[in-house]
């Protein structure tokens, strides 16, 4: 049976009374409608029937191959791990720091993928239970916080931060050490900051997690930085953009010199932007040299080089030395200063198509920066090909979205008093937040003549705002009234998001 037909016959898992002990022997039981079958691999049949030989089971089994067994495997996995996390939080709140005996060696097993973890310790079960509900939530990060008599662990799902649990100060003392030990950082270092990183394997998927550790005055403080890697990022038209603003982009990423920036906020998604636009380009005639800090996404398609401040290595000394390894395309995590904002200006006039972020609201602004950082304006009008400015805005649950008659609102942002807005309530479809998912919208600024010639004269931003809407650009604040307008979104995100 391959994997279209296991699509199309609707194979669910079936629990048994040996359903740990069947699953370590590769067996499934398995469920098509009324019908309980037994699922087994090709690759696993003398095991799997070495099992079944001690029982008196009179199920069909169906044979699956390395995929659909994989595939099946992953969902028993899920069901049995959830099983197992909903007594956690109860077993941890037993627990005191004096029935906690870990040795070296648990702590190290850090290399199965944490769904079959058989560990015995609760705090290990605990931080493999942290990954896995922040995984099964979406989350982007987990935030471990220490107070004067509690610690406090909070998800930031859809760029906000839900609580998820509360604990007692001395477990999550232990939770912390084990970070830790995961993350290859100093367990007795309890003074100063510490950076790590460390992979986790979920279903079969490794994850990157990158691990920031602060000392504050209850105690030390943990942000975790859920990774992805840079293949299953989403390409340009798949990030959730208006058709205008890909095809437009489309047709500034078949330049071959010049450059291209993305603007906005923290948390805006810029990263995830320029690894899908770099992923637009890549192909084996290109050589294509990153400079990140730090590297977020990995990628086996170009280099990757990590800002190392400590050893000198910073984005401008990083972006000339990729000047001397014959790039194709270089992208920059950030143009920080007048430094690197030179050396990005001359890399993309000199034959190179140069991606970076800079840290501005609107997209013209863009310019004005780097007017500000020192770059002659001749020397932009040359390089400058487009600027995205973007945000991440928070779509409304439609289970349980409710109509939101508040007056307050429509003049918030000059709506007519007849149109419908709505407003979160919260129900189990959305954990309760009345949000699921994020909708991208975008400002894509394009530098043609008229900007061009402007660009001789004394620069304001106003006037390059006007310049850019006489041009066809649709502003971020217009997009986001359509999505009041729309019932997409709430005022209260509107707010949020910061554009009136």
């Amino acid at each position: 049976m391959n994997i279209q037909e296991l699509h199309n016959i609707n194979l669910l898992p079936y629990e048994v009374e040996n359903y740990s002990t069947a699953l370590k022997s590769y067996v499934l039981f398995s469920q098509i409608d009324d019908k309980v079958v037994i699922a087994i691999s090709k690759d696993y049949m003398s095991v799997s029937f070495d099992y079944l030989s001690k029982f008196e089971y009179k199920y069909e089994v169906i044979f699956l191959d390395e995929i659909s067994y994989e595939r099946l495997y992953n969902k028993f996995l899920e069901i049995k791990t959830d099983k197992e996390m909903s007594d956690i939080q109860q077993e941890q709140e037993d627990a005191t720091v004096e029935d906690e005996d870990f040795s070296v060696s648990e702590f190290l097993k850090v290399g199965s993928d944490i769904l079959t973890s058989e560990e015995s310790a609760p705090i290990i079960k605990f931080v493999n239970s942290l990954f896995y509900q922040a995984i099964k939530k979406k989350a982007s990060d987990i935030h471990i916080e220490m107070h004067e008599f509690k610690a406090e662990v909070r998800y930031r799902v859809d760029g906000v931060l839900v609580k998820h649990i509360e604990l007692d100060k001395n477990i999550m003392s232990l939770v912390i050490s084990r970070i830790k030990v995961i993350s290859n950082l100093d367990i007795s270092e309890k003074r100063i900051p510490q950076d790590g990183r460390t992979a986790i394997k979920i279903a079969g998927k490794t994850l990157d997690i990158r691990v920031s550790i602060l000392p504050t005055f209850y105690g030390e403080r943990v942000v975790m930085r859920i990774l992805m890697q840079s293949e299953d990022i989403l390409s340009v038209k798949e990030l959730g953009f208006p058709s205008y603003i890909t095809d437009e982009l489309e047709k500034v990423l078949r330049n071959s010199y010049g450059m291209v920036l993305v603007t906005g906020p923290t948390g805006s998604g810029k990263s995830t932007t320029l690894h899908s636009l770099l992923h637009q380009v890549v192909s084996e005639e290109k050589n294509i040299i990153t400079v990140e800090d730090p590297v977020e996404y990995k990628s086996n398609e170009f280099s990757q080089i990590q800002v190392n401040a400590k050893v000198g290595l910073t984005f401008a000394s990083g972006l000339r030395s990729i000047l001397r390894q014959d790039p194709d395309i270089i992208m920059l995590g950030e143009i920080r200063d007048k430094e690197t904002a030179s050396i990005a200006v001359q890399s993309a006039l000199t034959g190179h198509l140069l991606f970076s972020t800079l840290h501005t609201n609107r997209a013209p602004a863009a310019i004005t920066r780097l007017i500000d950082m020192g770059v002659e304006k001749f020397l932009i009008s040359s390089s400058l090909l487009a600027v995205l400015a973007q945000r991440l805005v928070r779509k409304l649950c439609s289970s349980c979205k409710c109509e939101d008659d508040s007056n307050a609102s429509h003049q918030l942002f000059k709506l007519s008093p007849n149109t419908k807005l709505f407003k979160p309530k919260g129900c189990k479809e959305c954990n309760f937040t009345g949000y699921i998912g994020r909708i991208a919208i975008g400002e894509l600024f394009i530098i043609d003549d008229e900007i061009k010639e402007y660009l001789k004269t004394d620069v304001d931003d106003n006037t390059l705002m006007k310049l850019a809407h006489e041009s066809g650009m649709i502003s971020l604040d217009v997009q986001l009234k359509q999505m009041l307008e729309n019932g997409d979104t709430s005022v209260s995100e509107a707010v949020r998001i910061g554009l009136k």
